[in-house]
């Protein structure tokens, strides 16, 4: 929409190019979000008596300190990412309407998961067999499109990080392999959506890292830092800065004590984004490195599930995912958070290092 007015205004070229509409994206939903963050806390108090129900089986201080919470806080960030997509995105990139949709979608999945929750004043509302199928198929549908836009010759191709003259053509093995990543990442964030403000500041970060390899993989910068070139990846930085925004706004309203939860509305959308945003770059397995405490998050519950059931009911760890195993441990909830946000800007400064090997 920007772009539109810039030309009618005939204003300067330097206002219409990627990073500066990455920059306004940015900060029109960190805006967005501290302006209505409020209001929006408020329309979900209102309409949630009782907030969003805590497992009976998770940490016992939980029943104490998030009792009454709302939840659905992820409506906030969608909302003002979104917003800001269609004022600063290139709205005939077909890659921005991709992540639009996905974004849209997995939103709606979470929202009625969400939504059931709160008013069945259950833990457990959708099942996951449902959650799964849909999560698949609109991965199938984004991965389709995605792959329509890409080169024939790098379409199913698997890019090896750190080791850029080193790919893999998956053929069409590739095409499982993504909607594992796209649903996977999902999954993982809405897992390390425990504690407040863990969840949006690993996405944070996460964002950063890719809105960086987004503007290098889709401009010329592609040929410096000799990773593979994107065709209309560029606007995915702004996608990225957008989201990124979102979420730190979100945390001004999210930091312990928590005013909002994300929720399922938020954590499986802006996960199944992140995903995405791999599969258009071509960096599914930067994604484990920059991602990997949602990873590590993720493994540890399939650890717990699996040494529960060989042995008969007995925990690998105190409690799973990870981060409750460190509160049982006796961590307070904020050292915990802070603790995996180092390991989180640890691991994007990793990611980041990949643009520098050459």
């Amino acid at each position: 929409m920007l772009q539109y007015l810039f030309n009618v205004l005939s204003a300067p070229d330097y206002l219409n190019t990627v990073y500066a509409r990455a920059f306004m994206g940015f900060f029109s939903a960190l805006i967005l979000t501290l302006s209505f963050g409020g209001r929006v806390i408020g329309l979900l108090h209102a309409h949630q008596a009782k907030g969003q129900p805590i497992r009976e089986d998770g940490p016992k201080t939980h029943l104490l300190t998030k009792k009454g919470t709302p939840t659905m806080g992820g409506l906030l960030i969608l909302g003002a990412s979104l917003v800001a997509m269609l004022l600063c995105a290139d709205l005939t990139n077909s890659l921005v309407w991709v992540c639009f949709a996905v974004l849209l979608i997995y939103g709606l999945v979470g929202f009625c998961d969400d939504y059931k929750k709160v008013t069945k004043q259950t833990s457990n509302a959708m099942t996951a067999k449902m959650k799964l199928l849909l999560q698949f198929v609109t991965a199938l549908a984004a991965i389709a499109v995605i792959s329509y836009e890409m080169p024939e010759n790098t379409r199913f191709v698997l890019n090896i990080p750190y080791l850029w003259d080193v790919a893999v053509n998956l053929g069409w093995f590739y095409v499982p392999f993504a909607m594992v990543v796209i649903a996977g990442a999902s999954n993982g964030v809405n897992l390390s959506d425990g504690l407040d403000g863990l969840a949006a500041g690993l996405l944070l970060l996460s964002f950063l890292v890719f809105m960086v390899f987004a503007y290098a993989c889709g401009t010329a910068a592609a040929e410096y830092f000799y990773i593979m070139p994107v065709p209309k990846a560029g606007e995915v930085a702004v996608v990225c800065a957008s989201v990124a925004g979102a979420c730190l706004g979100f945390l001004w309203f999210n930091g312990a004590p928590a005013q909002v939860f994300m929720g399922d509305t938020g954590s499986l959308a802006l996960g199944a984004l992140l995903g995405t945003v791999a599969v258009i770059l071509k960096q599914e397995i930067l994604l484990a490195v920059v991602g990997g405490v949602f990873v590590v998050e993720s493994l540890s519950v399939m650890i717990q599930v699996a040494y529960f059931r060989k042995t008969g009911g007995k925990r690998f760890f105190r409690m799973a995912p990870l981060h409750h195993h460190f509160e049982q441990l006796g961590w307070p909830e904020t050292r915990v958070v802070i603790r995996f946000w180092i390991a989180g800007f640890i691991l994007a400064g990793l990611g980041l290092l990949a643009l520098l090997v050459k």
